[in-house]
Order: C-alpha cells, then sequence, then structure tokens
C-alpha cells in the first residue's frame, strides 16, 4: 500500500492498495475518533461493499446508518441530494459526525455535496470503487450535481478527510466501467509527460493499476495544492471536459462520462493540430491510445449540437469560454476564445 499527500487546508492523504475497506475502521480510527458514520452508496455497489464496510466501522466503535440510491448519472441531481440531506437529519447527524461516499463518481459528488450542504459542512471521507474515482473524482474536493441546463452546474468545493481507494475493487468492474476510468487517466497523462501516458500505450494501466493510479493521484495532487479553488492552474485538469460534456448532454447522460470525455479529447486534440496549434502526430498518438483502452475517439452528435450544448459549459465567462488545448503531450494551453468561435473550433475537430 502507499499513500499519497494532499497539502491542501486541511491537508488529507490518499491510501492506495488492496485491502483497505475491511481494514477501513482501524485506519480512519487514526484520524476521526468514533462517531456516527453515515454510508451513503449506490445501488450497485451497496449490494458488493456495503456490509465490509459497515462491519469494519462498527468493530472500529463506529455508529454506522447507510443511504442506497439508484446507481447512475440520472440520480445526480437535487432530488437525490434532498433525499440524502433528509436522511442525515433523521439520523440526527451532527457536526461531529462524518458522511462516507463509497462508490464511483456520481456517489463520490452526491455524497461529497451533500456532505459540504448538511450543517453548513461536515467531515466526508471518498471511497472510491470504480477506476474514474479512483484516479480523478474522489480527489480535490469538487462535488457537484447536474442540471437541466447541464452537468455539474450547482455544487461545492469540500476536501475530504481521507481517501481510501481499495484496489481490489478493480476487480469487479465490467470492462466497460474500466475504460471508462482509463479515460481520465490518459488525460492525466496528455496532461503530465510522456513517461506516464506511455503506461496507457504498453498495458501498465491493467497489469498494475495501483501504480497507475498512484502517478495520477500524485500529478492531481499537485495542481490541487496550487490551485485549490480552480482559478489558474486547475483549468488544465478540464481537458476534453468541455466537448466531452456536451457530448453526455447530448445523450442524455446515456453515454458514460469517460467515453465522452475521450471523445471529447480526440475532438480537441484533432482540432488543436487543424487550428496550428499543435503539430502531428499527435492526434493520431492521443487517438491510438485511446483506442487501446477499448475508448472512442469520434461521437456521433454533430458540432452545431455539440456546440450549443457546450455554452451551457461551467467554464464558460460571459461570452467567452477557455479551452485546454493539447500542443504536445505535456503540454497544454489555456485558451479563451470567444463562445461564436466554439462552433468552428469543435467542426476542425469533428470525425464523423
Amino acid at each position: 500500500m502507499q499513500t499519497i499527500p494532499v497539502n491542501t487546508n486541511p491537508p488529507y492523504g490518499v491510501a492506495i492498495g488492496p485491502g483497505l475497506l475491511k481494514d477501513c475502521g482501524r485506519r480512519l480510527r487514526e484520524i476521526i475518533p468514533p462517531c456516527h458514520m453515515a454510508v451513503v452508496t449506490d445501488s450497485i455497489v451497496g449490494p458488493l461493499y456495503l456490509e465490509t464496510v459497515t462491519e469494519s466501522l462498527k468493530t472500529a466503535g463506529y455508529t454506522v446508518s447507510a443511504y442506497t440510491f439508484p446507481a447512475g448519472e440520472g440520480s445526480k441531481n437535487f432530488t437525490t441530494l434532498s433525499a440524502i440531506l433528509e436522511f442525515l437529519a433523521e439520523e440526527h447527524l451532527t457536526r461531529t459526525d462524518c458522511l462516507i461516499a463509497l462508490g464511483g463518481g456520481v456517489v463520490g459528488d452526491m455524497a461529497g455535496f451533500a456532505a459540504a450542504c448538511y450543517l453548513r459542512g461536515i467531515r466526508c471521507v471518498q471511497m472510491p470503487t470504480t477506476l474514474l474515482s479512483a484516479v480523478d473524482s474522489s480527489v480535490g474536493g469538487k462535488t457537484a450535481i447536474d442540471l437541466k441546463a447541464g452537468k455539474n452546474l450547482a455544487g461545492a468545493f469540500l476536501q475530504p478527510a481521507a481517501v481510501l481507494c481499495d484496489t481490489d475493487c478493480l476487480k469487479t468492474l465490467p470492462p466497460a466501467v474500466f475504460a471508462d476510468g482509463a479515460a481520465e487517466a490518459v488525460k492525466t497523462g496528455v496532461l503530465c509527460d510522456e513517461t506516464l501516458f506511455a503506461l496507457f500505450e504498453d498495458g501498465t494501466l491493467k497489469a498494475d493499476p495501483a501504480e497507475v493510479i498512484a502517478r495520477c493521484v500524485a500529478y492531481k495532487a499537485g495542481v490541487v495544492e496550487r490551485d485549490e479553488r480552480e482559478q489558474g492552474e486547475r483549468k488544465f485538469l478540464n481537458l476534453g471536459h468541455t466537448v466531452g460534456h456536451a457530448i453526455e448532454k447530448c445523450s442524455g447522460y446515456t453515454i458514460p462520462h469517460g467515453h465522452a470525455v475521450a471523445a471529447g479529447l480526440a475532438v480537441i486534440a484533432r482540432a488543436s493540430e487543424a487550428l496550428g496549434w499543435a503539430e502531428e502526430p499527435l492526434a493520431a498518438w492521443i487517438c491510438a491510445c485511446l483506442r487501446k483502452n477499448a475508448l472512442p475517439v469520434s461521437a456521433e452528435y454533430a458540432p452545431e449540437a455539440l456546440a450549443e450544448a457546450a455554452l451551457a459549459d461551467k467554464k464558460r465567462a460571459g461570452g467567452n469560454i477557455t479551452l485546454v488545448i493539447p500542443k504536445k503531450i505535456g503540454l497544454c494551453e489555456l485558451k479563451t476564445v470567444p463562445v461564436t468561435e466554439l462552433l468552428p473550433v469543435i467542426r476542425a475537430g469533428w470525425e464523423a
């Protein structure tokens, strides 16, 4: 097992390794005294891991209650958030208590946002069970829900008290769900350097996921430490997300987040080459890596539909929107363009 420190205020650690769910109670006792632990999970993860986590917490001296909501992006809304908050109130949680997010990215977002809202903020522990939540969404404190207008448009920053990433959970993931997480990992490789990017080309991700998770978390931790509230450098982590979120919205959120981000990354890489911001063969290199990890490199939606959906993106500021432009592996640029230029950019990178 290894632990990656995240030196925010307050600081916390991301523990990565096998068997962490069975041992979560003992590990959490090192940082959180006995209290009421409310575990929030979904209908897929709950049957797999809720009993293990509950027993470990009770053995360590915690009082435990649990709330389960229907799995999927369709639950990432105010209705589910309200239900979780009512549950916390019914269970009489106080500011000395703690909420645990047991699941993937949707669970982490929902539980984290609820913890940020309830009593104006209580502690939250993230226990990611998917590759996507392990390499990305469980770290950094961003929580959000979707609105009808777009993805992640209501949310809050709340750094977790701890992150326990049990790599044994990856063994239960269907191939498509594993690939979904690979998209965020590949994105991190494009941002970081060729050494990390190569791990997604040579099969290391599947052979040694713990090492790849640790590398991705360490990179993101450094970015978050320098820009916790996304005022500058942290915006780079949105690489592929402007078009990716538009793809999700156009699909009615039937296309998973990682698959949409992969297609969005491919679109912006091709656009970067076509518009003279990057040189060949960057796009081909990125697309080959995405395909190797069972990810799409195009979207079925027309550029006009994607541009319209992207106008609700949270990265828009007035009449401008900030795009993350890949120039080469390990070097990206933030480019703020008028929203009227978004459609030409998407057209430049669109591929049927």
